[in-house]
């Protein structure tokens, strides 16, 4: 029996790598004699570069740049180019703006700042790149992007990169340097590589459903919502989106899919020119997914918490779609599960499995994140892979 085994990280205890490999562990303690390809994925958020260094040959360089607290941290680059030449800087924004790199105590959305991300941009444009991919997924911010403009060149730094909340103060003046700023990326194409099609505003916007996680609470969301909004308008006064061809209406970028994303970066590269594309689709096509689920019998992925943002834009949803095309079953096994199986089923998924069953298992399932992923996987291959 072949088995891929593709996982995502499962945030704040294994890298997709880790994850991979206990999973594997597991498996080969129940069936020792089935063939496992381990392929860890991502969707843009942690872990974006592993899977594309290890997967699209290229030069990797470490620049450093700056946490969103504002100390020094290593982060790298990959450049790769095409067939036509064409040279391409992979970056990914957690590496930067990640909630990994804070503890607990240091997570605030009012104050962090993704002026590290700007300088990481900076850096691969000095590299003379045609094209920039920016993975976004699991920040710590929700400033706009604004530190990251700042970074950049759009306005200076106490105005813009003090954190989402200091936003409700930005003027038209603060953002001078915007159109020069993109101007920096004439000529070249930017892609934000996003793990959602949040828009930046409003009850599925990047405050309201994602703030919470990054330390805020509900009343400071609100005002997170505010202040962005505020942003927003000062933005749009320094420099119009311009109309929409087919409705007649000025197109509103903070509207659009994936402008939420890693906080609202996703609304300020696409002020810069940049379009969006599915992170994991990205990834998937980088490690030749396609026809490794074609080969094989069975497909395990998973992630920390598989729940209603699974359903949009993770790696879970993608193998699983990835799964269904070519009619190879696929499960999931996560730390916890908290869709139904009627969502599960819908996804193509034939079968989803927590490490934590009960909520009072999850702390003892974080504590030993390794060896309890092995256990459980050990459990499940005995359905799957039964002893002949």
């Amino acid at each position: 029996m072949h088995v891929i085994i593709a996982p995502d990280c499962f945030t704040g205890t294994l890298t997709a790598t880790q994850a991979a490999e206990a999973l594997a562990a597991g498996w080969r303690r129940r069936a020792p004699d089935d063939l496992l390809t381990l392929v860890p994925l991502s969707d843009g958020g942690p872990g974006f570069l592993d899977v594309l260094t290890a997967n699209v040959p290229g030069e990797s360089s470490i620049v450093t740049t700056t946490d969103p607290r504002g100390r020094a941290v290593p982060a790298a680059l990959h450049i790769t180019t095409d067939e036509g030449g064409r040279r391409t800087a992979w970056v990914e924004s957690a590496q930067a703006i990640g909630l990994h790199l804070l503890e607990v105590p240091e997570r605030d959305p009012g104050v962090t700042t993704t002026w590290g991300l700007g300088e990481l941009l900076a850096a691969a444009l000095d590299q003379g790149v045609d094209r920039v991919v920016v993975g976004l997924g699991g920040s710590a911010t929700n400033d706009a992007g604004a530190g990251m403009l700042a970074a950049l060149g759009a306005g200076p730094r106490e105005a813009l990169a003090g954190g989402g909340a200091g936003l409700i103060a930005v003027r038209e003046a603060d953002l001078a340097g915007l159109a020069a700023t993109r101007e920096r990326f004439a000529g070249v194409e930017l892609v934000a590589a996003t793990d959602v099609a949040s828009p930046l505003l409003g009850l599925q916007g990047a405050s309201a459903v994602f703030a919470a996680q990054k330390g805020a609470d509900p009343e400071q969301s609100q005002l997170l919502e505010g202040a962005l909004g505020h942003f927003v308008d000062q933005v749009r006064r320094v420099l119009p989106a311009g109309t929409d061809l087919l409705s007649g209406r000025e197109r509103r970028l903070d509207r659009e899919p994936g402008a939420g994303a890693a906080g609202g970066v996703g609304y300020a590269l696409m002020l810069l020119g940049a379009r969006r594309a599915s992170g994991v689709e990205m990834v998937l096509d980088a490690v030749g997914m396609d026809g490794l689920v074609a080969a094989a019998d069975l497909v395990v992925t998973g992630e920390g918490r598989l729940d209603w943002q699974s359903l949009q834009g993770k790696v879970v949803a993608g193998v699983a779609e990835l799964a269904q095309r070519h009619a190879t079953p696929a499960i999931a096994v996560a730390g916890q599960v908290l869709i139904g199986r009627r969502e599960s089923m819908a996804l193509g998924l034939s079968g989803t499995y927590a490490v934590a069953e009960r909520e009072e298992d999850v702390e003892r399932a974080m504590a030993d994140s390794v060896g309890t992923l092995r256990s459980r996987t050990e459990r499940i291959a005995a359905t799957w892979s039964p002893r002949r």
